[in-house]
C-alpha cells in the first residue's frame, strides 16, 4: 500500500472520524425491459397504476416506453438502498398485468426496429424534449442498442470526510475544488481498475443471435438462436454494445473537472456532418433530433463512470459541476445478474464500496495518453476474454497476468474492508471481499461463467432469460408489500400524474423556443 493510502485510512480509522465512513451514500438506479409471457417486448404503454415516467421519482423509463428504471433514494447504508431497490421491484411486479421484468442485461427477441417503442411522456414541453432526445438516439444509434439494461451504482463520500482529508494534504484550494478534485482523481483509478469489476461481476457473455440484426460479427454460435464469446464476461460493455462514429473522437479528460466539462459542452457545440445531413426536422416539420451535433446533452456522452451533481428545477448536468462542483459518482459499467432478483445483491454492494474507497484514498497520478489507452484496452480486453486461462494485461507498461494483478488489489482492499466492518461492526466486508477473492481462484464462480454454463446444457439465452424472470416475478409476489407501503406507492404513483397533468395544463411557450432556449443554456448565450 502506498503512504497516502495508509495515512488517509489512518485518518479515516480515527475513533473521533471512523463513523464517517457510515455516512457515505448510496443510490441505485436498476434498468428493466417489459416483456410478455413469451419473452417478447412489451408494446403496451407505460402503466399507468406505476405513474407518470415523467415525474416519479423512483420508477420512469430510460428509452423505450417497455425500458423501466427503477431509483433509489440516497441512503448511508448499502443494506437500506437495497431494501429501498427491492420494494420498487416488489410495487412494480404486482402491478404487471401479465407481464415480467427481463432479468438479464441484455434484451431477449426483439420486434422491428421500427416496432420498438420509444418513451413517451405526455405534452408538456420538458416532456417533448424527452421524446425528441430519444428519437435522435434511434436516429443516431438505431433502436436495437437502446434496449440493453443495466445497473448504475451512485456513491458518495461523507461530506465531512472532505475537509479531513484536504488538511491531511495540506491543499490549500477552495474547499469546492479539492473535493471536485478528489473525486475526478477517484475517476481516474476507477479507470485504471474498473477491468476488475468486469471480470467480478460481468453477466453477459451470451446474446440473443436476433439482437445483432445480421450485421457481421466475431461471436460464435451456441445454438440457433444463441450467440457468445467463450471468454467473455459482459458483451453489454464490448464494442456490440453503444457504439458511436461521431464520439469515438470525443474523449473527455479527467485530469481535472474543468477540461472534463468543456468538452462536453464542446461535443454539445459542434456539428457533426452526418447528423446535420439529416437536420433537426423531416419535410413535415416534425423534430427529429433536438440538434445536430456530436451529442444533443450531455446524457448522450457514454462513459462507464461520471461525475456528478444533484441538479436544480431546469439546470443542466454540466452547470450544476461548473458552479457547483462534483457530489457524486455514477457507475455506469454494471451488468445485470440474472440470477439475482434485484441484479444486484448487499454483498457485491459492499464489494463496491470498498473498491470505490480505493480508487479514492489512493495515490491517482494523472492519465497520460499512453496510460489513458492501455486503460481502454484493459477494461476492452476483459470483457470479451476476461476469463480466458493465463490472459495478460497491460500495467506502466508491462504485461500483467490478470489473475495475479486481481490477487494483488484484492489485498490492497482489506484494510478498507477491515475499517468499514470496524465502523458498521460485524465482518460483512471483510466476507463480501472473500467471495470475490473466490472467483479470482475459481473462474467458474464468475457470473459470466454460471451463466455460459447453464446456456451449454443446452437453454437458449432467450429462454434461460425468461425462466429467470418469471422466477423472480414469483418470488416478488411471493413478498406483498405491507399495508403501509402499498399505500405509500399507490401515493407517489397518483401524485405523479397529478404532477403531470399540471405540467401540461400550465401556459407553455412554443416547443421550438423552448428548444432553443435549452440549447443555449449550455452555450452560456441568450439564457
Amino acid at each position: 500500500m502506498s503512504d497516502l493510502l495508509n495515512r488517509r485510512l489512518a485518518l479515516l480509522g480515527d475513533a473521533a472520524h471512523l463513523s464517517l465512513l457510515t455516512r457515505s451514500l448510496h443510490g441505485i438506479e436498476r434498468e428493466t425491459l417489459r416483456v410478455t409471457e413469451q419473452g417478447a417486448l412489451a408494446q403496451t404503454p407505460h402503466p399507468a397504476a406505476l405513474g407518470s415516467a415523467l415525474t416519479h421519482a423512483q420508477i420512469t423509463t430510460d428509452y423505450s416506453e417497455a425500458l423501466l428504471e427503477f431509483i433509489t433514494p440516497a441512503e448511508p447504508d448499502p443494506a437500506d438502498t437495497l431494501a429501498d431497490l427491492e420494494r420498487i421491484h416488489r410495487f412494480a411486479a404486482s402491478r404487471l398485468d401479465g407481464e415480467y421484468l427481463w432479468s438479464p442485461s441484455m434484451p431477449g427477441l426483439l420486434p422491428a426496429e421500427e416496432d420498438i417503442p420509444i418513451a413517451r411522456y405526455g405534452s408538456s414541453n420538458i416532456g417533448r424534449l424527452k421524446y425528441v432526445y430519444r428519437q435522435g438516439l434511434a436516429l443516431r444509434y438505431g433502436r436495437t442498442m437502446q434496449c440493453i439494461a443495466g445497473i448504475h451504482y451512485n456513491f458518495s463520500l461523507a461530506e465531512g470526510a472532505w475537509p479531513l482529508l484536504q488538511q491531511l494534504d495540506g491543499d490549500t484550494q477552495s474547499a469546492r475544488d479539492y473535493q471536485s478534485a478528489g473525486y475526478i482523481a477517484l475517476i481516474r483509478n476507477f479507470r485504471r481498475y474498473s477491468w476488475l469489476l468486469m471480470y467480478l461481476f460481468g453477466a453477459s457473455p451470451a446474446l440473443d443471435a436476433s439482437f445483432l440484426r445480421g450485421r457481421p460479427h466475431q461471436l460464435q454460435q451456441l445454438d440457433a438462436d444463441t450467440l457468445y464469446l467463450p471468454y467473455a464476461t459482459s458483451l453489454r460493455m464490448s464494442d456490440l454494445g453503444y457504439q458511436s462514429s461521431a464520439q469515438s473522437g470525443l474523449t473527455p479528460c479527467y485530469n481535472d473537472l474543468a477540461s472534463y466539462t468543456e468538452s462536453l459542452r464542446a461535443a454539445v457545440a459542434t456539428p457533426y456532418p452526418a447528423y446535420a445531413e439529416v437536420g433537426t426536422k423531416n419535410a413535415n416539420g416534425e423534430w427529429l433530433q433536438l440538434n445536430t451535433n456530436i451529442i444533443q446533452i450531455e446524457n448522450e456522452y457514454y462513459s462507464s463512470i461520471r461525475p456528478k451533481r444533484v441538479t436544480y428545477s431546469g439546470e443542466r448536468p454540466i452547470q450544476a459541476l461548473m458552479s457547483r462542483g462534483v457530489q457524486y459518482v455514477e457507475l455506469r459499467c454494471l451488468d445485470i445478474n440474472p440470477y439475482l432478483p434485484l441484479g444486484i445483491d448487499l454483498d457485491q454492494a459492499r464489494f463496491l464500496d470498498a473498491f470505490i474507497l480505493f480508487c479514492a484514498l489512493s495515490d491517482s497520478p494523472q492519465l497520460a495518453g499512453g496510460e489513458c489507452r492501455s486503460c481502454t484496452d484493459n477494461f476492452l480486453k476483459t470483457v470479451k476474454e476476461g476469463r480466458r486461462p493465463g490472459l495478460h494485461l497491460q500495467r506502466d507498461g508491462q504485461q500483467v497476468e490478470l489473475q495475479s494483478w486481481a490477487g494483488e488489489l484484492l489485498e490492497a482492499f482489506a484494510p478498507i474492508a477491515a475499517l468499514l466492518d470496524r465502523a458498521y461492526g460485524g465482518e460483512a466486508y471483510s466476507q463480501a471481499l472473500q467471495l470475490q477473492q473466490r472467483k479470482v481462484e475459481d473462474v467458474s464462480l464468475t457470473p459470466s461463467a454460471q451463466v455460459l454454463a447453464e446456456l451449454q446444457r443446452g437453454e437458449s439465452f432467450r429462454d434461460f432469460a425468461l425462466r429467470q424472470s418469471k422466477a423472480h416475478a414469483a418470488a416478488f409476489r411471493a413478498q406483498p408489500l405491507s399495508a403501509d407501503e402499498e399505500q405509500l406507492f399507490e401515493s407517489m404513483a397518483s401524485t405523479s400524474l397529478a404532477e403531470q397533468a399540471e405540467l401540461e395544463s400550465a401556459p407553455t411557450g412554443d416547443f421550438d423556443t423552448f428548444v432553443a432556449a435549452y440549447q443555449a443554456s449550455i452555450l452560456g448565450i441568450g439564457v
